[in-house]
């Protein structure tokens, strides 16, 4: 937000320099970012003085030059070469001196130099409107008026605006601040605390008068709800004109261009008190004003020329025919402000701030008054505003008021009631504030003191303030304007020592984000909002489950994600695009879901790996990651935890082509696997995909119990390998079922630790190498009791399977 500092002296009388003044306003929670010099011609004319042409002769070496001596005042008569044709003897004209910097119209800065033109020596130049910044004349020089005094300095004769203008990085919190006279009453709070007070003046609307009543144009509020106050007035009899010098030099100084005098007025009231306002054509407003919604996919066409399609949530202003405005968002095409306009109907209204936001950001449109709109403005100040800019339009415009100002305001928007406690206040600002003091700071900022008492005050909070409702607030509120820096700090250094558990969270973070990087991992972080459509890529996501977004950004971030699958695949796409295909990432995160009890949050540890195992080297060969090595990152993360105790089971998630689940009793710790093709296509991604995905929080719990030893088995495990060429449909699930069901006794896992699909095997086949730990606890198994389990297996795999032992 830019402010002024010539404008913001209007509102208090202050000789204070920009650097103490932004240092106050720092202070005050306003952070003053920067503070630019503004000069409303560049330069600033420095250099350029009143000249009174003496003599004018042709040059006696060129045709089209002059040769002219100039009194430029103090008694100095200098000669400089003109080429302009309108040049004469007897004229007052602007002379840039020797060293004056000029610009031209690309900004290019040059400096006058004594010279030789034709071999006559020229002392300065006598200037153009252009050359000097001050329009776009270039027929000749420019004649001032002969009453004025000879070494005058132009900027005094052009009245050059020399202005500061303070950045301030506004918080979004802070809508009462977002005008020049917001700034101005929190300025005068901090200059009363350092003890100087000054007046806090504000515009005076007493000669606003209403000159005949012949322009009435009723309105009618169909939505109180969503516009609690409406005023309107009619100004008949205008010229629509450029702006005076005044208006144009207070818009450009803040980084707005000049439109006409209307517009600007509009502006100008926006950001000198903070009240958005908007002009409609009187001739083109049918019968009544009517602030209304109107039915969804409604077609309507804004200032910018772009035909939008209406929601039904939209408050609209409208006329008996159709709509004119989105209302506190951006005026319609077809009633606007035109160099054609004689009436016009001054609109000054307070919106529902949400309603604003939602309208805006439907739209996309981000425009100064809605940006105040949905922020929250002062709904006590809407008339006095409207009377104020009709005063200014009459002033920049002529015309007179034609109707009395409509006032519609149903129910009030009452100020809010906060009880401070003294002893609330110490013990959170960690110092005692005198009382006195406390007071003198509340009444500076226009909050009410309804009573007192030894415990506290009783305050009655302005409307504006919508960011101050709580104690809280309120004690920010005496702490911004007290000082933090005159806040003490006690010497006394208190330490404590804490129990910190061994398996906190962060910590186990720590040491797999530590491990996982040194295998070669990088750390991603994806945003938690995500597109809603993305659950129909599997069917173990519901679309009933989606936490969504009551006002999101756009409809690519609008469901807080069930999966971190997704936003990982979002990665590598954008990986792969650029040529990066080469992929280890993984991910801490949650996912969000809602159920009938409510919501949840899983938390999620993820692997992502994709390509080469290794970047291309001359000393090692091209291989690409495969199942088996993305299964030994998943175990070292187990085993680092010291989680040994786990069981293989089939995979129960669709987005896995293949895939293992590791688990300890009924709870999954991981469930890990290839990518549907069908998945990545969705992504544009064509390499192989390993995906894990850690239940962190199953994790957390099976390692945050006591510690418990077993002896080591007596008898040896034994572990026997099967390679199986089987039809393609066949999944890892069936054959561990099948497994599990005819040896239940001494077969202990089952584990799926390569697949090969490719060349050499026949067509609609592939292969599985599974391996089977097997173990008696009470004896030695013997190669014959091996060799018989295995051949049961072999036996069921061959006849409910058809598989053929490579």
């Amino acid at each position: 937000m830019k402010i002024s500092y010539n404008w913001l002296k209007q509102f208090i009388k202050i000789d204070w320099d920009s650097e103490k003044t932004a240092a106050l306003l720092t202070d005050l929670g306003l952070e003053v970012e920067v503070v630019e010099k503004y000069q409303s011609v560049k330069g600033g004319l420095e250099g350029i003085v009143v000249g009174h042409v003496l003599t004018c002769i042709p040059h006696p070496d060129a045709d089209r030059l002059k040769l002219t001596t100039v009194d430029i005042g103090n008694g100095t008569t200098i000669q400089i070469v003109c080429g302009a044709t309108n040049v004469d003897a007897g004229q007052k004209v602007p002379v840039a001196t020797i060293g004056t910097v000029l610009y031209d119209k690309e900004g290019v800065a040059f400096t006058i130099k004594k010279g030789k033109i034709r071999g006559q020596e020229s002392h300065g130049m006598i200037c153009a409107e252009d050359e000097l910044g001050l329009g776009d004349g270039h027929d000749g020089i420019m004649v001032l008026d002969a009453s004025l005094t000879t070494g005058t300095a132009a900027a005094e004769v052009f009245k050059i605006e020399n202005d500061e203008i303070f950045e301030i990085g506004l918080t979004p919190n802070r809508a009462d601040a977002m005008s020049h006279l917001g700034t101005a009453r929190d300025l005068r709070a901090g200059l009363i605390r350092n003890g100087v007070n000054v007046e806090f003046i504000t515009p005076s609307v007493s000669n606003f008068r209403i000159d005949m009543r012949t322009l009435k144009i009723d309105t009618i509020i169909a939505e109180p709800q969503l516009a609690p106050r409406y005023c309107g007035v009619t100004i008949s009899g205008i010229t629509v004109k450029p702006s005076p010098k005044w208006l144009q030099d207070r818009l450009k100084a803040i980084g707005l261009n000049p439109k006409n005098n209307i517009v600007d007025v509009t502006n100008y009231v926006l950001h000198d008190l903070g009240q958005p306002l908007h002009a409609f054509d009187a001739s083109k407003i049918n019968g009544k004003i009517i602030v209304k919604t109107l039915e969804s996919d409604t077609k309507f066409t804004t200032l910018d020329d772009v035909e939008r399609t209406l929601h039904e949530e939209d408050l609209m202003i409208c006329d008996e025919k159709g709509p004119l405005c989105i209302a506190g968002v951006f005026g319609g095409k077809n009633s606007g402000v035109s160099e054609h306009t004689t009436s016009i109907f001054l609109e000054s209204a307070y919106f529902n701030p949400v309603s604003i936001r939602k309208t805006a950001k439907r739209h996309q449109l981000n425009t100064d008054a809605s940006f105040r709109f949905e922020r929250g403005i002062d709904p006590t100040i809407t008339a006095y505003a409207l009377k104020r800019a009709a005063l200014l339009i009459q002033e920049v415009a002529g015309g007179e008021i034609t109707s009395d100002v409509s006032d519609i305001y149903q129910k009030k928007i009452e100020d809010f009631s906060v009880f401070l406690n003294f002893a609330n206040a110490a013990k959170i600002i960690g110092q005692e504030i005198p009382k006195d003091t406390i007071k003198q700071i509340l009444v500076s900022l226009e909050i009410k003191v309804n009573s007192v008492s030894e415990y506290g005050l009783g305050l009655t909070i302005p409307s504006y303030r919508v960011d101050v409702q709580r104690e809280i607030d309120v004690i920010e509120e005496i702490l911004r304007v007290y000082g933090y820096n005159n806040i003490n700090f006690s010497k006394k250094l208190n330490a404590t020592i804490s129990n910190s558990p061994r398996n906190e969270d962060y910590k186990l973070q720590n040491i797999v984000a530590t491990q996982l990087n040194s295998q070669g991992f990088h750390e991603m972080m994806a945003n938690s909002l995500t597109t809603a459509t993305y659950v129909k890529l599997s069917d173990a996501l519901k679309e009933e489950h989606n936490v969504t977004m009551l006002n999101p950004l756009s409809n690519d971030l609008a469901t807080m994600r069930q999966s971190l699958l997704f936003s990982g695949l979002e990665a590598i796409s954008y990986n792969i695009n650029r040529k990066n295909a080469d992929l280890k990432l993984f991910e801490f995160g949650k996912s969000y879901h809602k159920f009938l009890s409510g919501f949840e949050e899983h938390k999620h540890l993820t692997l992502l790996v994709s390509g080469n195992r290794n970047k291309e080297s001359w000393t090692t060969s091209q291989k690409p990651s495969d199942f088996f090595l993305f299964k030994g990152y998943v175990d070292a993360v187990l085993a680092r935890f010291g989680i040994q105790k786990t069981q293989n089971s089939p995979v129960t998630s669709d987005v896995f082509s293949e895939g293992i689940a590791i688990g300890t009793g009924h709870n999954a710790l991981v469930e890990f696997g290839v990518v549907k093709k069908s998945i990545l296509k969705h992504f544009g991604i064509k390499q192989e995909v390993f995906y894990a995905d850690f239940n962190w929080d199953v994790i957390i719990k099976a390692i945050s119990g006591k510690i418990k030893f077993t002896d080591i088995p007596k008898y040896p495990e034994v572990r026997r390998d099967l390679a199986l060429l089987i039809d393609q449909n066949v999944t890892y699930d069936t054959i561990y079922t099948i497994a599990r069901q005819t040896e239940k006794s001494l077969l202990k896992s089952v584990n799926l630790f390569d697949v090969y699909q490719g060349d050499n095997l026949p067509e609609g086949k592939k292969s599985y190498a599974v391996s089977f730990i097997i173990q008696d606890s009470s004896k030695t198994l013997t190669d014959t009791q091996i060799d018989k389990i295995m051949g049961k297996l072999q036996k069921s795999f061959e006849t409910e399977l058809g598989a053929i032992l490579r």
